[in-house]
Protein backbone atom coordinates (compact mmCIF):
# COMPACT_ATOMS: atom_id res chain seq x y z
CA UNK A 1 0.00 0.00 0.00
CA UNK A 2 1.44 3.38 -1.03
CA UNK A 3 1.60 6.06 1.65
CA UNK A 4 1.01 8.78 -0.92
CA UNK A 5 -1.90 9.32 -3.30
CA UNK A 6 -2.10 12.06 -5.93
CA UNK A 7 -5.43 13.44 -7.16
CA UNK A 8 -5.45 15.53 -10.34
CA UNK A 9 -8.47 17.48 -11.53
CA UNK A 10 -8.79 17.34 -15.32
CA UNK A 11 -9.69 20.82 -16.55
CA UNK A 12 -10.77 22.10 -19.93
CA UNK A 13 -13.51 19.56 -20.61
CA UNK A 14 -16.00 20.97 -23.15
CA UNK A 15 -19.76 20.98 -22.66
CA UNK A 16 -20.81 17.37 -23.22
CA UNK A 17 -23.54 16.60 -25.76
CA UNK A 18 -25.56 13.50 -26.50
CA UNK A 19 -23.50 10.99 -28.45
CA UNK A 20 -20.10 12.37 -27.41
CA UNK A 21 -17.33 9.87 -26.69
CA UNK A 22 -16.29 10.60 -23.12
CA UNK A 23 -13.12 8.56 -23.55
CA UNK A 24 -11.99 10.80 -26.43
CA UNK A 25 -12.97 14.02 -24.61
CA UNK A 26 -11.07 12.91 -21.50
CA UNK A 27 -8.07 11.85 -23.62
CA UNK A 28 -7.91 15.25 -25.28
CA UNK A 29 -8.33 17.15 -21.98
CA UNK A 30 -5.59 15.09 -20.30
CA UNK A 31 -3.21 15.77 -23.19
CA UNK A 32 -3.97 19.51 -23.20
CA UNK A 33 -3.15 19.57 -19.50
CA UNK A 34 0.25 17.99 -20.15
CA UNK A 35 -0.70 14.85 -18.25
CA UNK A 36 -1.09 11.23 -19.21
CA UNK A 37 -2.70 8.15 -17.71
CA UNK A 38 -0.54 5.31 -16.41
CA UNK A 39 -1.34 1.69 -15.65
CA UNK A 40 -2.92 1.46 -12.21
CA UNK A 41 -4.50 4.92 -12.35
CA UNK A 42 -8.16 5.47 -11.47
CA UNK A 43 -10.34 7.85 -13.46
CA UNK A 44 -13.34 9.29 -11.63
CA UNK A 45 -16.08 10.72 -13.85
CA UNK A 46 -19.12 12.61 -12.60
CA UNK A 47 -22.54 11.19 -13.34
CA UNK A 48 -23.64 14.46 -14.90
CA UNK A 49 -21.44 14.23 -18.00
CA UNK A 50 -22.18 10.52 -18.39
CA UNK A 51 -25.91 11.26 -18.39
CA UNK A 52 -25.44 14.06 -20.90
CA UNK A 53 -23.39 11.89 -23.25
CA UNK A 54 -25.99 9.11 -23.05
CA UNK A 55 -28.92 11.44 -23.66
CA UNK A 56 -30.36 11.11 -20.16
CA UNK A 57 -31.50 14.73 -20.24
CA UNK A 58 -35.18 15.65 -20.08
CA UNK A 59 -37.05 18.89 -20.71
CA UNK A 60 -39.82 19.28 -18.17
CA UNK A 61 -42.02 20.93 -20.79
CA UNK A 62 -42.31 17.48 -22.41
CA UNK A 63 -43.46 15.77 -19.19
CA UNK A 64 -47.14 15.19 -18.48
CA UNK A 65 -47.51 14.65 -14.72
CA UNK A 66 -49.87 11.98 -13.44
CA UNK A 67 -52.55 12.79 -10.86
CA UNK A 68 -50.41 11.05 -8.21
CA UNK A 69 -47.37 13.17 -9.13
CA UNK A 70 -49.49 16.31 -8.96
CA UNK A 71 -50.78 15.31 -5.54
CA UNK A 72 -47.27 14.66 -4.24
CA UNK A 73 -46.01 17.91 -5.75
CA UNK A 74 -48.60 19.87 -3.76
CA UNK A 75 -47.48 18.19 -0.56
CA UNK A 76 -43.77 18.61 -1.27
CA UNK A 77 -43.90 22.07 -2.84
CA UNK A 78 -42.25 20.85 -6.04
CA UNK A 79 -42.96 21.15 -9.77
CA UNK A 80 -45.41 18.33 -10.67
CA UNK A 81 -43.41 17.62 -13.83
CA UNK A 82 -40.24 17.16 -11.77
CA UNK A 83 -42.05 14.83 -9.38
CA UNK A 84 -43.28 12.79 -12.36
CA UNK A 85 -39.71 12.36 -13.61
CA UNK A 86 -38.62 11.30 -10.12
CA UNK A 87 -41.41 8.72 -9.91
CA UNK A 88 -40.48 7.25 -13.29
CA UNK A 89 -36.95 6.66 -11.95
CA UNK A 90 -38.22 5.20 -8.68
CA UNK A 91 -38.62 1.61 -7.56
CA UNK A 92 -39.83 2.50 -4.05
CA UNK A 93 -40.63 5.66 -2.09
CA UNK A 94 -38.64 5.46 1.12
CA UNK A 95 -39.67 8.68 2.91
CA UNK A 96 -41.51 11.93 2.23
CA UNK A 97 -41.29 14.74 4.76
CA UNK A 98 -40.43 18.44 5.02
CA UNK A 99 -40.32 18.89 1.25
CA UNK A 100 -37.85 16.03 0.82
CA UNK A 101 -38.52 12.93 -1.28
CA UNK A 102 -36.22 9.97 -0.60
CA UNK A 103 -36.57 7.09 -3.04
CA UNK A 104 -34.95 3.85 -4.09
CA UNK A 105 -33.98 4.08 -7.75
CA UNK A 106 -34.40 1.35 -10.32
CA UNK A 107 -30.70 0.59 -9.74
CA UNK A 108 -31.25 0.09 -6.00
CA UNK A 109 -29.67 3.39 -4.83
CA UNK A 110 -31.44 5.14 -1.94
CA UNK A 111 -31.11 8.89 -2.43
CA UNK A 112 -32.98 12.17 -2.72
CA UNK A 113 -35.23 12.60 -5.76
CA UNK A 114 -34.06 9.33 -7.39
CA UNK A 115 -30.89 11.12 -8.49
CA UNK A 116 -32.81 13.54 -10.74
CA UNK A 117 -30.77 16.74 -10.89
CA UNK A 118 -31.52 20.27 -12.06
CA UNK A 119 -28.03 21.70 -11.52
CA UNK A 120 -25.37 22.25 -14.21
CA UNK A 121 -27.78 21.56 -17.07
CA UNK A 122 -28.20 23.99 -19.95
CA UNK A 123 -31.72 25.12 -20.77
CA UNK A 124 -34.64 26.23 -18.66
CA UNK A 125 -36.55 23.51 -16.75
CA UNK A 126 -34.15 20.77 -17.85
CA UNK A 127 -32.98 17.86 -15.69
CA UNK A 128 -30.67 14.90 -15.91
CA UNK A 129 -31.49 11.40 -14.72
CA UNK A 130 -29.01 8.70 -13.76
CA UNK A 131 -27.41 6.48 -16.43
CA UNK A 132 -29.46 3.35 -17.12
CA UNK A 133 -26.51 1.04 -16.35
CA UNK A 134 -23.65 2.94 -14.65
CA UNK A 135 -21.36 -0.13 -14.56
CA UNK A 136 -21.73 -0.52 -18.31
CA UNK A 137 -21.06 3.20 -18.77
CA UNK A 138 -17.90 2.92 -16.65
CA UNK A 139 -16.76 -0.07 -18.70
CA UNK A 140 -17.25 1.77 -22.00
CA UNK A 141 -15.19 4.70 -20.74
CA UNK A 142 -12.48 2.39 -19.34
CA UNK A 143 -12.12 0.37 -22.55
CA UNK A 144 -11.98 3.56 -24.60
CA UNK A 145 -9.30 5.10 -22.37
CA UNK A 146 -7.27 1.89 -22.28
CA UNK A 147 -7.21 1.82 -26.09
CA UNK A 148 -6.12 5.46 -26.25
CA UNK A 149 -3.51 5.42 -23.46
CA UNK A 150 -2.39 1.78 -23.93
CA UNK A 151 -2.55 0.96 -20.24
CA UNK A 152 -4.73 -0.79 -17.68
CA UNK A 153 -6.87 1.43 -15.43
CA UNK A 154 -10.08 1.59 -13.42
CA UNK A 155 -13.06 3.91 -13.81
CA UNK A 156 -15.50 5.12 -11.17
CA UNK A 157 -18.67 7.05 -11.99
CA UNK A 158 -19.55 9.29 -9.06
CA UNK A 159 -22.59 11.17 -7.84
CA UNK A 160 -23.34 13.32 -4.82
CA UNK A 161 -25.53 11.79 -2.12
CA UNK A 162 -26.66 12.90 1.32
CA UNK A 163 -26.21 10.63 4.37
CA UNK A 164 -28.47 9.67 7.26
CA UNK A 165 -27.62 11.36 10.57
CA UNK A 166 -24.92 13.60 9.09
CA UNK A 167 -25.09 17.05 7.50
CA UNK A 168 -23.58 17.75 4.12
CA UNK A 169 -23.28 15.75 0.97
CA UNK A 170 -20.43 13.63 -0.35
CA UNK A 171 -19.47 11.88 -3.55
CA UNK A 172 -20.12 8.14 -3.77
CA UNK A 173 -19.58 5.59 -6.52
CA UNK A 174 -22.61 4.64 -8.62
CA UNK A 175 -20.68 2.71 -11.26
CA UNK A 176 -17.32 0.94 -11.34
CA UNK A 177 -15.20 -0.93 -13.86
CA UNK A 178 -11.81 -2.59 -13.64
CA UNK A 179 -11.75 -2.77 -9.84
CA UNK A 180 -13.52 -4.33 -6.89
CA UNK A 181 -15.52 -1.65 -5.04
CA UNK A 182 -14.96 -3.27 -1.64
CA UNK A 183 -11.74 -4.23 0.13
CA UNK A 184 -12.33 -7.12 2.53
CA UNK A 185 -10.14 -7.35 5.63
CA UNK A 186 -12.15 -10.12 7.27
CA UNK A 187 -9.95 -12.95 8.51
CA UNK A 188 -6.83 -10.77 8.63
CA UNK A 189 -5.03 -10.18 11.92
CA UNK A 190 -4.55 -6.63 13.23
CA UNK A 191 -1.32 -5.42 14.95
CA UNK A 192 -2.82 -6.32 18.34
CA UNK A 193 -3.36 -9.91 17.25
CA UNK A 194 -7.14 -9.70 16.83
CA UNK A 195 -8.78 -11.40 13.86
CA UNK A 196 -10.95 -8.95 11.93
CA UNK A 197 -14.49 -10.24 11.46
CA UNK A 198 -16.59 -7.42 9.98
CA UNK A 199 -14.12 -4.92 8.45
CA UNK A 200 -14.92 -4.28 4.78
CA UNK A 201 -13.98 -0.89 3.33
CA UNK A 202 -16.09 0.75 0.61
CA UNK A 203 -13.01 1.92 -1.27
CA UNK A 204 -14.92 2.95 -4.43
CA UNK A 205 -16.93 5.39 -2.30
CA UNK A 206 -13.79 6.63 -0.55
CA UNK A 207 -12.04 7.25 -3.87
CA UNK A 208 -15.11 9.01 -5.28
CA UNK A 209 -15.28 11.26 -2.20
CA UNK A 210 -11.56 12.06 -2.43
CA UNK A 211 -11.93 13.01 -6.10
CA UNK A 212 -14.63 15.54 -5.22
CA UNK A 213 -11.99 17.62 -3.42
CA UNK A 214 -10.48 18.63 -6.78
CA UNK A 215 -13.75 18.67 -8.73
CA UNK A 216 -15.97 21.03 -6.75
CA UNK A 217 -19.62 21.74 -7.52
CA UNK A 218 -19.04 24.98 -9.44
CA UNK A 219 -15.58 24.57 -10.93
CA UNK A 220 -16.49 22.62 -14.11
CA UNK A 221 -14.01 19.84 -13.37
CA UNK A 222 -16.04 16.68 -14.08
CA UNK A 223 -13.09 14.27 -14.24
CA UNK A 224 -10.34 13.46 -11.77
CA UNK A 225 -7.31 11.21 -12.01
CA UNK A 226 -6.20 9.30 -8.91
CA UNK A 227 -2.66 7.95 -8.87
CA UNK A 228 -0.81 5.90 -6.28
CA UNK A 229 -3.63 3.84 -4.80
CA UNK A 230 -3.25 0.08 -5.23
CA UNK A 231 -6.86 -0.89 -5.82
CA UNK A 232 -8.01 -4.52 -5.94
CA UNK A 233 -8.38 -5.41 -9.61
CA UNK A 234 -11.36 -7.42 -10.78
CA UNK A 235 -14.69 -7.40 -12.56
CA UNK A 236 -16.59 -5.83 -9.68
CA UNK A 237 -19.93 -4.10 -10.01
CA UNK A 238 -21.76 -1.48 -8.00
CA UNK A 239 -24.30 -4.05 -6.76
CA UNK A 240 -21.78 -5.30 -4.19
CA UNK A 241 -22.07 -1.91 -2.43
CA UNK A 242 -25.84 -2.22 -2.07
CA UNK A 243 -26.94 -3.81 1.18
CA UNK A 244 -29.37 -6.71 0.79
CA UNK A 245 -32.87 -6.14 2.23
CA UNK A 246 -32.45 -8.94 4.76
CA UNK A 247 -29.34 -7.20 6.14
CA UNK A 248 -30.78 -3.68 6.04
CA UNK A 249 -31.85 -2.60 9.54
CA UNK A 250 -33.38 0.62 8.21
CA UNK A 251 -35.67 -0.75 5.53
Amino acid sequence: MSNEIRIIGITGMPEVRKGDSLAHLIFQAVQRQGETIHSGDIVVVTQKIVSKAEGQVLALQDIDPSPFASQLATTLGKDPRLVEVILRQTRRIVRMDKGVLITETQHGFVCANAGVDESNVEGEATVTVLPVDPDRSATEIRLGLQALFHCELAVIISDTFGRPWREGITNVAIGVSGMLPLKDYRGMVDPAGHTLRVTTLAIADELAAAAELVMGKLDRVPVALIRGYSYPKGAGGISSLLRLPERDLFR
